[in-house]
């Protein structure tokens, strides 16, 4: 019988030289240089918005994807100057160039994990779909329970009064839903609301892949148990009742 080989896309082709490096970045020794940072945040923007082209095509995918990353961009200009919504923060030259007090690369960063957040909440929310928007805006934050610790530590940025989770105040993530709502409004008013299915299972798989490699990294390699305990459970909370889900709907 012969056997149909899937066809190596770039989304593909992406995805399978993130992997490794990926891995590599998490075993470089004490500090990761900003330079290495930021070639992996261009590498995950690609494999993102990629997948998200070859998945849904340019207007359904990849225009959700850069508006993200537009908004995202906006509420961080606001949130450097006024404080609202994340709380006083300031960004260092690390990310390269930088407009209003903040780095182009935050924009990368916003629509980055955008997609895998959507597709992940609209399968663990496949039957109850007028929660998708504030799920996805909560599966996006709950990845950024692990980016902010780390981010801080090594430099990235600064929260001058410091808060009670890792150094990050509680309206850091407050702000992060709410921006999160905002971008998923806005993708429902792009019709970008279908149901997941198999076209999408490349941004699953990205945020599953994010979920366990933060989670081993941070407890085994980086010594952060309680970035690892937190991140997981929060990322966790979307990626297992997603996979459940997605498993469910291949069954004959």
């Amino acid at each position: 019988m012969r056997r149909h080989r899937r066809r190596v896309t770039p989304a593909r082709a992406l995805l399978a030289a993130l992997l490794p490096a990926q891995i590599a970045y998490g075993r470089l020794p004490g500090r990761r240089s900003p330079a290495a940072t930021r070639g992996l945040v261009w590498l995950l923007l690609s494999v993102s918005a990629a997948e998200a082209i070859e998945s849904r095509g340019l207007r359904r995918g990849g225009v959700p994807v850069a508006v993200a990353g537009a908004l995202g961009f906006l509420v961080e200009l606001a949130g450097v100057a006024t404080g609202r919504p994340f709380g006083h923060y300031s960004y260092s030259e690390q990310l390269g160039r930088r407009v209003g007090g903040v780095p182009l690369l935050a924009a990368a960063a916003w629509a980055l994990m955008a997609r895998p957040a959507w597709v992940t909440a609209g399968h663990a929310t496949r039957r109850a779909s007028w929660l998708r928007v504030p799920a996805a805006a909560a599966a996006l934050t709950a990845w950024d329970v692990f980016l902010d610790p780390r981010m801080a530590r090594e430099g990235y940025w600064s929260w001058p009064a410091g808060g009670r989770y890792e150094g990050i105040p509680a309206s850091n993530f407050a702000g992060w839903l709410a921006t999160g709502t905002l971008v998923y409004a806005a993708w429902l008013a792009l019709d970008a609301d279908r149901e997941p299915d198999a076209a999408d299972d490349g941004a699953l798989v990205l945020y599953v892949w994010t979920w366990i490699g933060e989670t081993f990294a941070n407890a085994a390699l980086w010594k952060r148990p309680v970035t690892a305990a937190a991140g997981g459970v929060a990322m966790g909370a979307f990626a297992v009742p997603a996979l459940l889900e997605r498993a469910g709907t291949r069954r004959p």
